[in-house]
């Protein structure tokens, strides 16, 4: 029998991706660009020490390997103590492990990491998962040493939302609406709106979190993007998805949500639609990086 996963690892290496193999390397093209993007903001040097918190699959982790010198080091930090096996088993291949370290730890309490002890802090779609994000920009801060550089990714959910309770997952349920109702209370019971972390920032926030610590140099890039169709999806693979670790993929979700007849007559509606990518597409991003240039020693 195999060995069951944390939700996590499940996501990430299967249904994030609908266990679609060819789908799942498109996603990870997109993903490794992003994750240039965020070491690109942060350029290393050749001996510096990355930190990087919510590795996951370690996209960033082994990007900064592979920029990095010889005695240049690199944290991989998560919360799933799979992923970091996982990761330790692809460095390991790699013959990489000398310059490995692996933590299990949350963004918000990062104690195993002494004061002033890495030279670059990374994350990608990690806060959004963090209710405390006051204590994660401490927690950054506090392990950087003088002058060293954050750089993070995150999507900025509060922009991604759909225009009215009509679209789902960008998609017209008007004529299904009542149906499409007893859905979206089915997602609220599991991920409530008022409590998910996921939605609680802007970009606005991260930018004044990050002042808030004590970074006293802050840059941030806003990208939104709304496209009018979206790219067309296997039925299959769409409901073998789900958008966060956090929910059962859809199927699931429409299957214990919906009467056999309303699951008919949602499937009926929706299916032509997500075939055929008659849909919105919203998207929007942030890049930040900071320095506490104040802290810096002169001449750093």
């Amino acid at each position: 029998m195999a060995e069951e996963r944390d939700q996590w690892h499940r996501w990430l290496l299967e249904v994030r991706h609908g266990g679609d193999p060819r789908y799942r390397e498109q996603m990870l093209s997109t993903l490794r660009r992003v994750c240039d993007e965020v070491l690109d903001r942060a350029p290393l040097r050749p001996d510096d020490t990355l930190l990087d918190i919510g590795t996951g699959d370690g996209l960033i982790a082994f990007a900064a390997l592979d920029r990095l010198g010889p005695h240049g080091r690199v944290i991989f930090s998560d919360v799933s103590r799979d992923l970091l096996d996982y990761c330790h088993t692809v460095a390991a291949e790699a013959q990489q492990l000398n310059r490995c370290d692996f933590l299990l730890a949350s963004a918000e309490d990062l104690a195993a990491v002494p004061d002033s002890s890495v030279d670059v802090v990374t994350t990608r779609s990690v806060l959004i998962y963090v209710a405390d994000k006051a204590a994660a920009f401490a927690e950054f801060r506090r392990v950087l040493r003088p002058g060293g550089r954050l750089s993070l990714f995150e999507p900025i959910n509060v922009l991604m939302r759909e225009c009215g309770s009509r679209l789902f997952f960008g998609y017209d349920i008007s004529p299904v609406a009542e149906i499409a109702a007893k859905l979206s209370a089915q997602f609220a019971g599991i991920q409530p709106a008022r409590d998910d972390p996921m939605t609680d920032f802007d970009d606005r926030d991260l930018v004044r979190l990050a002042e808030q610590a004590g970074f006293a140099d802050v840059e941030l890039d806003l990208r939104v993007t709304v496209r009018r169709q979206r790219a067309a999806a296997p039925w299959d693979r769409f409901l073998r998805q789900s958008g966060n670790p956090n929910l059962p993929p859809l199927g699931e979700m429409l299957r214990s949500a919906l009467s056999p007849a309303e699951l008919g007559a949602f499937t009926a509606h929706l299916r032509p639609l997500v075939e055929t990518g008659n849909g919105e597409d919203r998207q929007a991003v942030a890049y930040l990086t900071a320095r506490d240039t104040a802290a810096e020693p002169a001449g750093g």
